[in-house]
């Protein structure tokens, strides 16, 4: 199967099925809290809920630098097999549960686990399609993510159907039988075996550890790429845990309504971003070089007016239209990140890259939540939001006047 000329695709199939199980287990927990605080006393404070989000994502960030160099030396294939069934396990876990200690650590195991898929699974996949697909090929795998992120928030539904421990079981219990589907389809490429063994024979001091990370921060272009890849993560992860309360506080409405209509927006568009994204890069990138280049400059683009409009609008058609806008320009740039890290970063050092810059975007994204919560105490939440674009259209710049790729595919 692994010689077929459809199994690049096969391989991006199976991937967004662990895509969509990662953010499918880790949503899950945010929408069943009204269910778990009947039998966990502790999750009716708010400040104990949040130290149980927060600390999924510090180890999650602390841990994706510690997962791409692990990605670059090993075979991605029981990587990602590995890490899919021990979140999925976690996940069945956390049905048996019944203190907030015990969810406390299972909630820092999955952040753990889940760091370990992303780097490996982007550069197995940035590995298998090179060339004319490798922009399209990531946009379709994170459309898994988005998928994910939808279903889990349907956890409540079924917790209210069932409970909150079944409902852990068998989502868990779904993970676990996937893992298995992928010990049989999922194969590593070639090329990255043939590192393997090539680093296999180095002499020890040659192959440490640190040695990506020295070749990396001593290249110019990825201290931009980082730098581009954070900013974005701003108003990424502002959307993420805020655009509710600016739905609801700018149209007047609800939670109850503003909450399905902000996140809906957002999945939809982005979805649809991905894929434009995809396919303008990969057909952009055969006329010119830095085709990847324009295209996440088109996409962030989209984003500085869709901040402005999120952040003054105060009608209907204005809030959403920003929310559309946001969601296209941003899949286009997430369709991008990873094609355009293969121009500046050898595939020995991709997942490595690619962790770097996932702890960055996550941190980013901590620190902007805390800092939005404090505009949003001062009545300030829209202002905030239109502020990012700035902070984007710096990125935008850096981006356009620095990154200068010389090649599709680094060597």
């Amino acid at each position: 199967m692994k010689n077929s000329k459809i199994y690049p695709w096969i391989v991006v199939a199976l991937l967004w099925g662990v895509a969509l199980l990662n953010y499918m287990d880790r949503q899950m927990l945010s929408t069943m809290k009204d269910a778990m605080q009947i039998d966990i006393a502790e999750l009716q404070s708010a400040t104990n809920f949040g130290r149980l989000m927060a600390v999924f994502l510090w180890i999650y960030g602390f841990m994706s630098p510690v997962a791409g160099m692990i990605a670059d030396r090993l075979n991605r294939k029981w990587l990602i097999v590995g890490s899919l069934f021990v979140w999925s396990a976690v996940t069945y876990g956390m049905g048996y549960a019944d203190t907030f200690e015990q969810i406390y650590w299972l909630r820092a195991l999955m952040g753990v686990s889940e760091a370990l898929y992303i780097p490996a699974g982007l550069s197995l996949i940035a590995d298998w399609h090179q060339d004319k697909s490798r922009s399209l090929a990531i946009g379709v795998h994170m459309t898994g993510l988005y998928t994910g992120q939808a279903i889990g928030g349907f956890g409540a539904t079924v917790a209210a159907a069932y409970s909150w421990h079944t409902t852990f079981h068998w989502f868990g219990i779904i993970g676990i039988i996937y893992a298995v589907v992928l010990m049989l389809f999922l194969h590593e490429n070639k090329e990255h075996a043939e590192i393997e063994r090539l680093r296999r024979e180095e002499p020890r001091e040659k192959s440490s550890l640190f040695k990506g990370l020295s070749l990396l921060f001593s290249n110019i272009a990825f201290w931009v790429i980082l730098f581009y890849f954070a900013v974005p993560s701003l108003p990424g992860w502002a959307t993420k845990n805020w655009l509710p309360t600016l739905f609801s506080e700018n149209l007047n409405m609800p939670m109850s309504e503003a909450g399905p209509i902000s996140t809906i927006t957002i999945a939809v568009s982005s979805f649809f971003g991905v894929l434009i994204g995809g396919v303008l890069s990969d057909r952009w990138v055969l006329k010119n070089i830095r085709g990847r280049v324009y295209t996440g400059a088109i996409g962030l683009g989209l984003t500085i007016p869709a901040l402005a409009l999120l952040g003054f609008a105060h009608n209907m058609l204005g809030i959403v239209g920003a929310g559309l806008l946001f969601g296209v320009g941003f899949g286009i740039f997430d369709a991008n990140n990873m094609p355009i890290l293969c121009q500046f970063v050898s595939a020995k050092y991709r997942a490595t890259a690619y962790g770097i810059m996932n702890m960055t975007g996550v941190f980013a994204g901590a620190a902007v939540t805390g800092l939005l919560g404090k505009w949003s105490d001062g009545g300030e939440l829209g202002l905030g939001f239109a502020m990012l674009g700035i902070v984007v259209l710096l990125a935008v710049a850096l981006q356009l006047y620095f990154l200068r790729p010389k090649t599709d595919n680094m060597e």
